[in-house]
């Protein structure tokens, strides 16, 4: 016996069967491409490259930027984007093939070759700099010597008098305990005495196997006037830079202990927390300078984006790091304004992140 369907029974499955051949199965959403960061090779002079149109940058911008560079004494500069070149330029007769200096810029090879040491477990930065250098690297009495530990080098906090820049043992007086006053000065360079003594070997030919051919730099360090400069090529500069951006990791390996790097690039103390350890940092609420004992309020560089952190030398020798985007830039040549070459009093690094803010790179 046939029962009759209801008529309401017979509208909902009208309604069900409708809704089951309308319903598609379930497709999981496209996984966003992964662009894997690029490393130039090492042993060889290829670079791949990736045009600015391509980047939403305001490409007509460029040619006012590249007025400004050459303007104010440009040797070279240089943009790397994800670790691809996206702007190569020279001036003033400088080639690809050209070496330049450094200056204070390449304190930070001697941080990474400190943290390098460190990884290898030949030094402590925290234990006194005497353990290394012997008892009497001053002529400080030895319980104030006995303060300064390679974290004090560092961050420019020992507390040796900075009258003079020449790093000679007469010269290295007791002006404050170390940790008490910040004060730029090239006692830095006993850093360099620290792996030497440490690794027995020279610290050029340490630095060269540990970090320079690992990440195919060229260069060389050269004794200079009051300090030892490094010099090499831009794109070696660029290479360093790529190294820092990816916090001493080069194409999968570990350059630089990563703790440490990521370390170096914090404020390294309260007195002026606009430097790490040698690395000039942004975005912090005041600084010094390297001329004085003057606090000043605000940041660094006001136009570049405040997690960048660069290496700074004197005439503007410059390696900007801008995580967020991807970015290293690179800048080499003379002084931007031949009567300064101090970057706050010049204004050349802010007036150039305005120009690279109408680019479109750090707004």
């Amino acid at each position: 016996m046939i029962f009759p369907i209801p008529v309401k029974y017979y509208f909902l499955s009208i309604v069900l069967l409708l809704t089951l051949s309308t319903c598609k199965k379930d497709t999981p959403e496209p996984i966003p491409a992964v662009t894997l960061p690029y490393f130039p090779p090492v042993g060889n002079t290829n670079w791949e490259t990736i045009a600015p149109s391509g980047l939403g940058w305001n490409t007509a911008a460029l040619t006012d930027l590249y007025s400004y560079l050459e303007e104010k004494n440009t040797r070279s500069f240089l943009i790397l984007v994800n670790g691809k070149i996206a702007v190569e330029k020279y001036f003033n007769g400088h080639t690809q093939d050209s070496v330049w200096k450094w200056n204070s810029a390449g304190k930070t090879l001697t941080t990474a070759t400190i943290g390098i040491a460190q990884g290898e477990g030949l030094i402590d930065i925290h234990h006194p700099v005497s353990d290394y250098l012997g008892t009497g690297w001053t002529p400080m009495a030895a319980d104030k010597e006995g303060l300064i530990t390679p974290y004090h080098l560092l961050s420019m906090t020992s507390g040796i008098n900075d009258a003079s820049e020449l790093v000679i043992r007469p010269n290295l007086t007791y002006l404050a305990d170390a940790g008490t006053r910040w004060s730029y000065h090239n006692v830095f360079q006993k850093l360099m005495d620290v792996v030497a003594e440490t690794s027995n070997e020279t610290f050029e030919d340490y630095f060269t196997a540990k970090l320079k051919n690992r990440i195919g730099m060229d260069g060389y360090w050269r004794e200079g006037l009051v300090f030892t400069i490094y010099n090499s090529t831009t794109r070696s500069m660029g290479r360093f830079g790529l190294l820092a951006l990816h916090q001493g990791t080069w194409n999968g390996t570990t350059i630089v202990p990563k703790s440490f790097f990521q370390e170096s690039i914090q404020s390294s103390q309260t007195i002026n927390p606009a430097y790490g350890y040698l690395w000039w940092l942004n975005g912090k609420t005041s600084y010094m300078l390297p001329d004085g004992q003057t606090v000043y309020t605000g940041t660094l560089i006001p136009n570049a984006p405040s997690t960048l952190y660069a290496a700074m030398g004197a005439q503007d020798q410059r390696i900007y790091v801008v995580p967020e985007e991807d970015i290293v830039i690179v800048r080499m040549g003379d002084a931007a304004n031949p009567t300064s070459s101090d970057f706050a009093v010049s204004g050349f690094d802010n007036e150039l992140w305005g120009k690279l803010n109408a680019v479109g790179i750090g707004n």
